[in-house]
């Protein structure tokens, strides 16, 4: 019988946060160099098409970095960090069956270093990436330096949001994920411009972080993975929230199975549409999944995945079915860490009752 992993899966390390675990690759050494498998079932989330496609964006991560050499005396101790990859989602991944995840290495450079990632399952990609690593300090001692500023208020929202509580704890944080204890906790805040008619100018906003504290065992690259991971909440869902879709919920809400029905999203839609007539003629989503998926990551260093990370979205265009969102990953002190940018399906329920004149 098929199982979601190819070997038993050890119990979860209680050293490493939730996210960590999640996230453990088992390699595959004897079948292959640089071939590994996710040692831990994958999140299907309700209602979706096949796993939460940030679990494979930073799986293949982690599986690239492992392939990534360590400083050492033969090349000058130097250090290689990611600092972009471009992802296209394939099919869609099934949670009962193991994942493959093999790595390319295409070049190794003095400046950067380039790899190639496919996850497989049955023989064929479901997901496939490539991923540039820059050398640490390679751009010299003067540099060139701008960035977007984090908007002004998002820490008091923060703050008011938690309601006095600290801005480290996890008390009273929504989660999402597994088993309902989810390895990551937001925090979404209001629409800006959520009456506009000009869509482009609407910003869905949120606090997010990884649930618990990530262990120091890998350096940065735990952080880096859980970005990945979290870069993927509600990311092209963002094209329905601005148009103001309806998406999870709806006038028949009752009708709907309790897994949709009782999601985190449709409790964050209901809010947003508490003042809206829900008699009125409105369209729904009738098929919305992700298509490709871009990171650039700008500050490595400065990414404490279980610290609150600030994350706006913007929809600066859609038509033909597709949506497209880019998103801006603040920390708290400010700094812009990373940006990230998603295309993906974002077809409506069609009316399949009237009669074709043809």
């Amino acid at each position: 019988m098929p199982g979601p992993t190819l070997i038993r899966a050890p119990p979860p390390d209680p050293a490493k946060s939730i996210i960590e675990n999640v996230l453990e690759l088992t390699p595959l050494s004897s079948i292959g160099p640089d071939i590994s498998t996710n040692t831990r079932e994958l999140w299907h989330p309700p209602g979706a098409r096949g796993v939460y496609g940030g679990a494979v964006i930073a799986q293949c991560l982690a599986a690239a970095q492992q392939s990534i050499p360590p400083p050492s005396p033969t090349n000058d101790n130097a250090v290689f960090l990611i600092h972009s990859m471009h992802c296209y989602f394939v099919l869609a991944g099934d949670s009962t069956i193991p994942i493959l995840y093999h790595v390319e290495r295409v070049r190794d450079g003095r400046s950067f270093i380039t790899r190639t990632v496919q996850a497989r399952q049955k023989g064929r990609a479901i997901f496939t990436t490539t991923l540039s690593f820059v050398r640490e300090g390679s751009a010299g001692p003067t540099t060139i330096n701008h960035a977007w500023d984090m908007p002004g208020g998002a820490v008091g929202e923060l703050d008011n949001a938690l309601g006095g509580k600290p801005s480290d704890g996890d008390a009273d944080a929504e989660g999402l994920g597994v088993q309902g204890s989810g390895p990551f906790i937001t925090k979404r805040l209001a629409i800006e411009n959520s009456t506009s008619t000009d869509i482009p100018s609407k910003k869905t906003r949120q606090w997010i972080k990884a649930r618990g504290r990530i262990s120091s065992s890998d350096g940065p690259q735990s952080h880096l993975s859980a970005l990945a991971y979290m870069s993927d909440s509600y990311f092209i869902g963002t094209v329905a929230r601005v148009h103001n879709l309806w998406r999870f919920s709806s006038p028949d809400k009752e009708k709907q199975p309790a897994k949709i029905k009782d999601h985190p999203m449709a409790k964050v839609e209901d809010e947003e549409n508490k003042n809206v007539d829900r008699q009125r003629p409105r369209a729904s989503i009738g098929i919305m999944v992700s298509l490709d998926h871009t990171i650039y990551f700008h500050r490595p260093r400065d990414i404490r995945a279980d610290e609150w990370l600030f994350s706006e979205n913007e929809s600066p265009w859609s038509g033909d079915g597709r949506g497209l969102v880019f998103q801006k990953i603040w920390n708290k002190e400010g700094k812009l860490v990373a940006s990230c940018v998603q295309e993906g399906l974002v077809r409506l329920a069609q009316d399949h009752s009237a009669k074709s004149k043809l």
